[in-house]
């Protein structure tokens, strides 16, 4: 099977395309379901100032990197964890507890987000040669109905490195436009070995250019 090529990324066009397709999507959820009670809510924030004790400096010392083909990512402000839920390749639920001592960039996607699919060859690459037991690109895919569209694609366009990781409820993208982190697809968070966001960003990068690389080589770095 001939290996289908992407267009040149990363572009204007393609981020507000991007922003303009994740607000359809999110017009289209209007039920989001609430996980914590009140009380645990104020708990848990006082738990992951904890696990997040000294995250703001690493931040700090991050910024420099956050520049040329990344230079969409913004530092996180304030120490958290975020809260994800989703699906992992076995069908089994995952959330931001599974990747604990491994760093992640994780990115949100969709078979008919354009910009996604043509940024999806780089996060490919970046995860062929960086990814290791200390780091991961974790691609979530939020299409609808089963597994086929996504698999299918993947197939095509030779996504070999990647897992396919499923949320076909839309709920991930729901719970991080909740927190300001997602206003379109592709969505992408930068996310420390403790499970702390570092930056996130959305639109398309070129994720396999050097900046890339070495704003994930500082992530992962003990």
């Amino acid at each position: 099977m001939t290996e289908k090529r992407p267009f040149r990324l990363p572009s204007a066009r393609l981020v507000a395309i991007a922003a303009i397709a994740g607000l359809v999507c999110g017009a289209g959820v209007v039920t989001i379901r609430h996980i914590w009670s009140e009380g645990q809510v104020q708990g848990a924030g006082v738990a992951q100032a904890g696990l997040c004790e000294g995250t703001a400096s690493r931040i700090a010392s991050l910024k420099p990197l956050l520049k040329g083909q990344v230079a969409a990512m913004s530092a996180n402000e304030r120490p958290r964890i975020v809260p994800l839920s989703f699906k992992g390749p076995d069908g089994a639920a995952m959330s931001e507890a599974s990747f604990t001592g491994k760093t992640v960039l994780l990115n949100l996607w969709a078979t008919w987000c354009v910009p996604c699919r043509e940024e999806m060859p780089a996060l490919n690459a970046l995860e062929r040669e960086k990814g290791d037991d200390r780091f991961e690109v974790v691609t979530v895919n939020i299409d609808t109905g089963d597994d086929a569209k996504p698999q299918t694609f993947m197939g095509e366009y030779g996504i070999d490195a990647l897992k396919l990781y499923r949320d076909s409820s839309m709920g991930v993208f729901n719970a991080l436009k909740k927190e300001g982190l997602a206003f379109g697809l592709p969505a992408t968070l930068l996310i420390d070995d403790k499970g702390c966001l570092l930056a996130s960003m959305n639109g398309p990068a070129a994720w396999d250019s050097p900046d890339a690389k070495a704003l994930v080589d500082f992530a992962k770095a003990k």
